[in-house]
């Protein structure tokens, strides 16, 4: 028997609404501040946008890659705390690299269809910029000659068991599926010019929570909260800016072939939140949730072509929902680099102006832990604004793997 890819479905579970902070460029206006804070700044918020009592919240599932501050250890308890979940309701925190913001609303889903809670606070928070400089070795002491401290961020791209970078991955598929320079430059260029308009004419500030100085309190608990530059308030996506095909084929190659540091993802610092219920509770309270949640799916690829693994993963939650992927009317692909992206749309097939309609995180930018919650989000509004029924959420993940989740616009099934 081979092995299939790990697939959840629910029938009874909506997406009520998230929200997220700007995404900032790395040493950025959020440089210095925890991605504990930045967790709780959109778990507030989201439970304020929703009106939602904090006290409905049964579980809270948090995600996050780097260890980014010294209570590490403590950020989803911190998060949920802080938001105003009650005490008694536990907290734990979900990795599944860039694909962990999916991953946590896969959790939340379980945990509402199960009946184990009927509202889940979920949260994706990423500090790149605080990533640590670490040494691992050095508990014992420092011998002559072996004192080593490296950059965490950095050496996190290495895959050792394949012995590739994240770039050389994508490196890898550039190759397999012939897709050129002039080709990744130029689908940056749209990805860029896809973010600036969909800033321009307000959609990306209506999953936009602004930054600024503020306090986080609760009693019984120390304060604690978001300390910015004298005067900082941040509203906007940092990275996104006008990049025509010219400006960005002056950019050297980053890992000596197609792909550079302009039609990479952005390394950005951010948060994203959502809420996920049961139809039940947001029926009984009035809510018009913004998605139903269908299916999510999980699969390994092989590690030298990580970015491949949307493909099989996409395909594996259409055929669970009984659709064929040419249903799908949004697809978000997280980009992680250009190439990576392309490759899986040649594989599947897509038309492009399914593909990251608003942009992707070659413009917009990907804070590891935050990115999946966000294309969530972004695709059940594209689908609300669109009137259209069928969207997925899915992102490659360095190792070999990919996930996907499959939304649908509750309004375009004739559910209120």
């Amino acid at each position: 028997m081979s092995p299939k890819p790990l697939v959840s479905s629910w029938s009874e579970v909506v997406l009520v609404d998230g929200l997220r902070t700007p995404f900032v460029d790395y040493n950025g206006a959020l440089g210095l501040v925890s991605p504990i804070d930045l967790g709780i700044k959109v778990g507030r918020e989201v439970l304020k946008r929703t009106g939602i009592e904090a006290g409905d919240v049964g579980t809270v599932i948090c995600g996050s890659m780097a260890q980014a501050s010294y209570d590490a250890y403590m950020l989803p308890r911190h998060v949920g705390l802080y938001s105003g979940a009650p005490i008694e309701v536990p907290a734990h925190l979900v990795q599944r690299v860039c694909g962990t913001g999916v991953e946590v609303l896969s959790q939340a889903a379980d945990a509402v269809a199960l009946g184990r809670a009927e509202v889940a606070l979920c949260v994706g928070a990423e500090s790149m910029s605080r990533n640590p400089v670490a040494a691992y070795t050095h508990r014992g002491g420092f011998r002559m000659g072996q004192v080593e401290f490296k950059d965490f961020l950095w050496e996190a791209l290495l895959d050792p068991a394949a012995n590739v970078t994240m770039g050389g991955t994508a490196e890898n598929l550039a190759r397999r599926y012939q897709i050129t320079r002039d080709e990744v430059d130029a689908y940056a260029a749209r990805s860029f010019a896809r973010a600036v308009a969909a800033q321009e004419r307000g959609f990306l500030a209506g999953e936009i929570v602004a930054v600024t100085d503020e306090t986080f309190e609760r009693d019984g608990l120390a304060p604690r909260g978001i300390h910015l530059k004298k005067g900082a308030h941040v509203a906007l996506d940092s990275h996104i800016r006008p990049s025509s095909v010219e400006a960005l084929g002056k950019i050297r190659p980053a890992f000596g072939g197609v792909q550079t540091g302009g039609n990479s993802s952005a390394v950005v610092d951010g948060a994203a939140a959502a809420i996920v219920a049961s139809t039940g509770y947001a029926r009984d309270r009035g809510l018009k949730p913004l998605a139903r949640i269908l299916v999510a799916a999980a699969v390994g690829v092989p590690p030298e072509i990580m970015g491949i693994g949307p493909v099989p993963a996409i395909r594996a939650v259409a055929a669970k929902a009984g659709i064929r992927v040419e249903d799908i009317d949004r697809i978000e692909i997280n980009e992680a680099f250009g190439a990576q992206a392309m490759a899986c749309a040649r594989e599947l097939g897509l038309d492009e102006a399914r593909l990251n309609v608003n942009g992707g995180a070659i413009a917009i930018g990907h804070p590891l832990g935050a990115t999946g919650i966000r294309l969530a989000v972004t695709v059940a509004r594209e689908l609300r604004e669109t009137g259209l029924r069928y969207g997925v959420a899915s992102a490659c993940i360095g190792g070999g793997q990919g996930i996907a989740m499959l939304v649908e616009n509750p309004a375009a099934r004739g559910v209120s």
